[in-house]
Parts: structure tokens; sequence; C-alpha cells
């Protein structure tokens, strides 16, 4: 059966590839700067009512509360780069339907943020057509075939760092197929024009301070490998805010992309630089990896939340089912009534959150090599079950809550999310893992591979890189999947009208900020920049305590909080990347990308 297109969507064209439209070539345009008491039954709050109790920020907060969001009618585009959110916007006006824009941006953002996006990473990608029909795409990476469960062991049996730097610490890539799949099932424009954009990238952009900041920053370990120096460190030196940063080798390879589709990638002269590269490090990635390689359209996870649906990823991430168990056990109790941000709210979502992430921990995998009770974890029975032992003046030990096996993921990730004309949005989140992924640049190929087998449970029961136990869920195996956080979401409200589309990096993060993201709006009725700036906290389970960003919490909260039995840390930096748009009931979207790290949201 042919999948359906998004409705209303413009005509469309003949399968194959062609000559690309001249208008969507105009790039050049897009580097002129930047436009641009316990209740199931609780009502919702529409964007702009009164909330239930007053918001206010700690008066140390960075973000400000009246921060105005971006509006539109058309469509719009939030990403964490200027340029990305640029190309996407011009899909979007050239007749291209959120899908299109989706994949543009993505071969974007390998070119502009290379510390996050990427061709050699994987990701996922949560859908929402103008009709209603909802898909989740999963493009993870894989393990190699040769892959096996002790390979980063020593002799005593101890780890090392080999999956974490290196050529074997690479999984298989499922980005550049992951932008195909979601073309053959949804794309209106050629893939050609979609590719396009970031071959003008790559062939000179101007940069940013951001990313600057990134080479700066991981500048020791980019060093380490000839061609990640000389392609990030061009002349021994961090490229200079505003000069022109050209990637001729990524410019060829986005080339054989545009005009072979992924057999421009998975076959042929990038396979063969793949290889090449893999044998120059111990690495495990051959040819039969590649050819086999294969993104996989699953069902979404889907639940309501104070009447509201919400749809994001089932496992290999475990976002969906995590938000899921969240939500219901939440959804027994007033946080509006509690007030923003106060110690009884902050208890209480640390509650289910630590026994969220404990399930997480324990019984979530690649569902393709896993038993995964994914429809009781997502239940409103087991949530009541789960929470049933919440008390509401102390915290609980997480060592009563059960063993809680944490998984790492690094936290350089990034989501961009998107809503066109026509009322189709996309969600997506991608990543190489670590801050540059294994730090190793394909020579002749000019992209960076991921460092993502450091995701599975290298050593089953012991903590990794991270200092975080990991599990025998999770352990390796060759050709599976490994666990991500990654938490892409669409929601609708309970008219089944498209409401809101969210997302966010930020490792063993990410779950808790797309929660605090939605009770903002839908508990709280806040904008949605308002939502986005607000200050974050943070439990997993293990380590047992909240973090919290610094100026997110005043004295006074902490000391409420202590005084129930949390242990408290605040964090030096922030905690995630929110890209969000949300829908108001006119029609207007209201766009607004996170500050913490600088990103851009367009509409027109």
């Amino acid at each position: 059966m042919t999948p359906r297109r998004p409705v209303l969507s413009p005509p469309l064209p003949s399968r194959g590839l062609r000559s690309v439209p001249r208008p969507i070539l105009l790039v050049a345009a897009l580097l002129l700067g930047v436009g641009g008491c316990q209740d199931a039954q609780l009502p919702p709050l529409a964007p702009g009512d009164v909330p239930r109790a007053a918001v206010s920020f700690p008066e140390e907060w960075r973000f400000p509360s009246d921060a105005e969001p971006v509006t539109a009618r058309n469509g719009g585009v939030s990403t964490t780069d200027a340029l990305a959110t640029q190309v996407g916007i011009q899909i979007l006006r050239e007749g291209g339907t959120a899908m299109d824009a989706a994949i543009a941006v993505s071969f974007a953002l390998a070119v502009v943020n290379p510390s996050a996006g990427n061709l050699g990473g994987g990701g996922f990608m949560v859908t929402r057509t103008g009709d209603g029909e909802t898909s989740a795409l999963d493009y993870r990476e894989k393990a190699p075939l040769a892959a096996y469960r002790d390979m980063y062991l020593d002799e005593e049996g101890e780890l090392t760092d080999a999956s974490v730097l290196g050529h074997r610490s690479v999984g298989v890539p499922g980005t550049v197929m992951g932008m195909w799949a979601a073309h053959e099932r949804y794309g209106t424009l050629p893939w050609e024009a979609l590719v396009q954009p970031s071959i003008h990238l790559a062939e000179g952009f101007p940069v940013a301070e951001r990313f600057a900041r990134s080479v700066r920053g991981s500048r020791a370990s980019l060093e380490l490998f000839e061609t990640t120096r000389t392609t990030f460190l061009p002349d021994g030196e961090v490229p200079a805010v505003g000069t022109t940063f050209r990637q001729p080798d990524l410019a060829r390879t986005l080339t054989r992309i545009r005009d072979r589709g992924p057999d421009g990638f998975y076959r042929g002269e990038t396979a063969d630089l793949i290889v090449e590269e893999m044998a120059r490090g111990d690495g495990l990635i051959t040819h039969r990896d590649l050819e086999e390689y294969t993104a996989v359209w699953r069902t979404p996870v889907t639940f309501t939340y104070r009447g509201y649906t919400v749809t994001s990823m089932p496992p290999s991430s475990s976002g969906g089912a995590t938000l899921a168990l969240m939500a219901h056990i939440l959804e027994d109790h007033d946080l509006a009534g509690m007030g923003w941000h106060s110690p009884e709210m902050i208890h209480v979502m640390t509650e289910a959150w630590r026994r969220a992430y404990a399930d997480r921990n324990q019984v979530l995998a690649d569902m393709d090599f896993v038993d995964v009770p994914l429809e009781r974890m997502t239940s409103r029975d087991y949530a009541r079950e789960r929470g049933a032992d919440i008390a509401l003046d102390r915290a609980t030990p997480s060592e009563e809550v059960g063993p809680g096996l944490e998984v790492g993921e690094g936290i350089n990730t990034t989501h961009y999310s998107i809503v066109d004309r026509w009322g189709n949005a996309v969600a997506v989140t991608t990543t190489l893992n670590s801050s540059f992924g294994s730090k190793v640049t394909v020579a002749g190929g000019g992209f960076l591979l991921n460092n993502e087998m450091d995701d599975f449970a290298a050593k089953p029961g012991f903590p990794n890189q991270f200092g975080l136990v990991q599990g025998e869920q999770n352990a390796i195996e060759p050709g599976k999947r490994m666990l991500s956080a990654m938490t892409p979401t669409v929601v609708t409200n309970p008219a089944g009208e498209l409401f809101f589309v969210t997302g966010t990096p930020g490792g063993s993060t990410i779950i808790t900020t797309v929660f605090q993201t939605l009770v903002n709006i839908i508990d709280f009725g806040m904008s949605v920049s308002q939502a986005v700036n607000a200050p974050r906290v943070h439990h997993q389970h293990l380590p047992d305590r909240i973090s919290w960003e610094s100026g997110g919490l005043s004295p006074e909260v902490v000391g409420a909080l202590e005084a129930r039995g949390h242990t408290l840390q605040e964090r030096g930096g922030t905690s995630g990347d929110v890209q969000a748009i949300l829908i108001l009931p006119d029609g207007t979207l209201t766009l607004h990308a996170d500050p913490r790290l600088g990103g851009t949201a367009l509409g027109y």
C-alpha cells in the first residue's frame, strides 16, 4: 500500500532525480543575516488564559519572561542555527512542505553545526500531516555487524575509552537514509532541491560566534586526528568570527548524495572513503554494514495529558514511553494549584521522574532485539500503581524505587521544529552523541562520524564515562540500535487540532525538559517564549539529586526541597535548547528558539 501524502500539499512531482528549480538555488540570499488537590480531569488552559497561579521567574534568572515570540500565518521554522533556519523557511516559501524543509534543514545543519548536525550520525523524526496522520521515523545508528558484547573491555575486564573516542566508537550512520525515507513517503519537491542549499553552504559560509565557540571548546580533541584538525582548525587556528569557512570535501560528498540519493553515501565513493577511514583506526564498519542499513517507520507513542494528545517516539528512543509515564503519574496532581516552581510542584515532579527513569533504564531498548513492555509502561493503570506511594511531604530515596540502571547519552544533539501552510508538522532530533562525535572526520569526505557506540551498555552493571550504570537490555549486539533519550514531540489540542511542536537536545535531560515545556503551556498557560525561557530542573533517578540551572531556583525553594529530604545540585551551565512552535486558537503560529544556545526562529 502506498503511503498517503500530506493533505493540502502542492502538486506532487514525478519520482526520480531531476534538475533543481532555480529559485531554490538562491541560497546566497540566506547568507545575509536573520529576519526575523488531586484531580485527573483538570480543564486545560489555552495559551494566553490567566494561569491558576502567578508565574514569575527568579530575580537572578538570566532569560526574560516577557520575550515576544515570532509570529506567522503560513509557516515557520525553529532551529539552533540562523543559516539552517533560513534554508528551511526558503523551502517553505518556494512551495515545499514541512517535510521538504525538514530534509533541507538536516543537510544544512551538517554543514553549519558540525558538533551535532551530521551526515555521520542519526536521529528520530515525528510527523503529523494536515489530516491528522502521525508517524515516527527511526534512523538511529546501528552497531556494526562485527561488534560484540565486550569489545570495549581490556584484558582485566575494565572499560577503555574506545567507545568514546576514535574509529572504534562509530556506529553505522543513519541520517542520509533517514532523510531519503522521509522524502520517499512525504517529500514533494525534488530531492536535489533539498540537498542543494547545503552544498552552497559547504562551499563557504560566514563563521558565527557559536560555531567558533564550539570548535574552541573541543579544540584539544579535534587536534587528535589529522583530517579533523585540518578541516576545523585551518592553519592551526579556530576559525575567526566573520571569516568564510569552506568545506570542499563535504561539498563533494553532498553533491554525490544530491545526484545519487542514499547510494551517494552508502555505496560508491563515499562508502569507500568511510571503509578506508575505518581501516586507519581499527574501526568496524564495512561495505556490508553500509549497504544493509535501513531506517524504520514505527508506530508513535501516543497518550493524552489533560485532554491534549501527545505524539512522540517509541524505542529505540526512550523518550515517548518515559514521557507518557511521567504525564500519567502527574495527571493526578494539580500542578497549577501548587504554583509554578513551588517546592510542592518540583517535589511531586521529581517523584514522578525518578520512578519513570527507573523503569526506562530497566526495560527500554531496541524493540527489534528486546521484548519491551511498551503498552504497560504507557498505560494509566500502571502509572497509578507506580505513583501510588508518592508522599507529598518527603522524598523517596531512589534505592527504594528500583535499581534504575541509567543509560548515558551525549548532550551535543540538535533539534528543529517546522510547520507549513497546510498544517503539516515535523519534529526532528539528531546527533553525533558527543560534541563532534568520535572526533574522526572521513578523509576525502569532509564529514564527522558519531561515537554512538558509547550509548550501549559497554559493561552492563558498571559505570560508563559519565559515571552512569547501564543495563542488560542495552548490551551491545551486532546490528542493534542503541537506546536514546531523544524526544521529538507533536501535540494536538482537545479539538484534535495541531497545537504544539517541540523537542530539545540535552542527553538524559531531554525528557524532563520536553515535559516541563509541555507543563508550562498546558498547566500554566504560558506563551511559547515564556515556556521555553523558563528555568528548568532535572532528576533522573540516579544519581539521586535534583539539578537546576544557575539562577533558576530561589534559596527559599532550595531550602524547602532539602527539608523534604532532596539533595540538590546547581549546575554551572544551562539545560537543553528547545525549538518550539505553538499554534494559537486563531491559527497563528508562534515560534521561539531557546536563547540558551542562541537559535533562530523564522516565519512568514
